[in-house]
């Protein structure tokens, strides 16, 4: 069984492409962005996989690499084309080369014309493919910058991606539209630059009048990607929080475990957002918890200290999510949710008050 993850950073408009041997837990992540490293790693340990290599389909110019950062985590290994003249990787692929996860593997075809180090990875059983900025859904990446050569593009697109057969999945690195996802067929039929009966003279006149800005981050997504995504400076890093172990999950939420709260209980404002008659009710509340009930919290936020973390409780979690939501747009930096909420609370054996026996 293949699992597979659609993924997409709104910023840079960026998919990146999760998949793992369902057996074996092997998994590559293609194309990650440097700002959703945290959340592409909290999807890899709730699926309970073994990030074995991170792929780029390219140096890419509108968003730092994450690559760097998911090595540091998890140990695994960077990968990109042979040509991209990136420093720092692991493994330098070339053309016809395999990337293993488990029993399954993609293989690498080189796609230049976007870039010089432009690559394409094709499932094994060529029913997906991955294809960066090379070929868009009914567009293409451009070909005014980094090498770029409309000709090239024409030409990988023509021999390495549309003789896919007809029904492959086509996933691209980028769309502005909402499109997810194309086909070999459609983009054959489709496709106002590639497909159909257009040849590679009408291709590059077209390229070579698009008059597209540059991008806004090549200045400093090129120089990072070419360091495969690692910072000049530690300072650049995401921050951790310190103020006790948290978990950060893949709904963007971090989490506290009931051991973990004990402990730290005494620097940490607990909130409740239950309802009155649950605070005081069969399940009890967590000593000096503040009762905030979820529909007044945003009305209520003066109530809280802005210098001291910020935990919220509800009666399984998923309330004191939404409570943890709305305080960090409140402007709270440090707030965690009670995972499991009371129930766990109490089903753990830790010390309520209140509430029945």
């Amino acid at each position: 069984m293949l699992i597979f993850r659609q993924l997409f950073d709104p910023q840079s408009s960026t998919y990146s492409y999760l998949l793992a041997d369902g057996r074996a837990r092997e998994a590559v992540l293609i194309d990650p962005v440097f700002e959703q490293a945290r959340r592409d790693a909290a999807l890899i340990a709730e699926l309970d996989l073994k990030l074995v290599a991170t792929l780029e389909t390219h140096v890419h110019a509108d968003h730092v690499t994450g690559a760097w950062l998911l090595k540091r985590q998890f140990a695994s290994a960077i990968a990109l084309s042979a040509a991209s003249g990136a420093e720092g990787a692991d493994r330098y692929l070339a053309h016809g080369d395999r990337v293993k996860l488990g029993a399954r593997y993609l293989e690498t075809r080189a796609t230049p014309g976007h870039t010089h180090g432009c690559v394409t990875y094709v499932l094994d059983d060529e029913s997906m493919a991955f294809t960066g900025d090379c070929l868009l859904i009914r567009g293409s990446g451009r070909t005014d910058f980094q090498q770029g050569d409309p000709r090239a593009m024409y030409r990988s697109v023509r021999s390495h991606i549309l003789t896919l057969p007809p029904a492959c999945l086509l996933y691209p690195a980028h769309d502005y539209r909402g499109l997810t996802v194309t086909s070999v067929a459609e983009e054959r039929r489709y496709n106002p630059r590639l497909g159909g009966d257009i040849g590679e003279s009408d291709f590059v006149g077209y390229m070579n009048n698009l008059g597209l800005p540059h991008p806004k981050l090549i200045d400093i997504a090129v120089p990072a990607n070419l360091r495969c995504g690692q910072p000049e400076k530690e300072t650049a890093l995401p921050a951790e929080p310190g103020w006790a172990p948290l978990t950060f999950t893949f709904a963007g939420i971090w989490e506290i475990q009931p051991d973990a709260l004990e402990e730290n209980a005494a620097n940490i404002q607990i909130v409740d957002v239950r309802e009155p008659d649950e605070y005081h009710g069969s399940l009890g509340h967590i000593h000096g918890a503040k009762l905030l009930p979820l529909g007044t919290l945003a009305a209520r936020t003066t109530e809280l200290a802005r210098d001291r973390p910020v935990v919220a409780v509800c009666r399984s979690g998923a309330r004191s999510a939404q409570a943890s939501v709305l305080l960090q747009r409140g402007g709270f930096n440090d707030v965690a949710n009670l995972a499991g909420g009371m129930l766990r609370w109490r089903a753990e054996g830790y010390p309520v008050e209140g509430g029945q026996a």
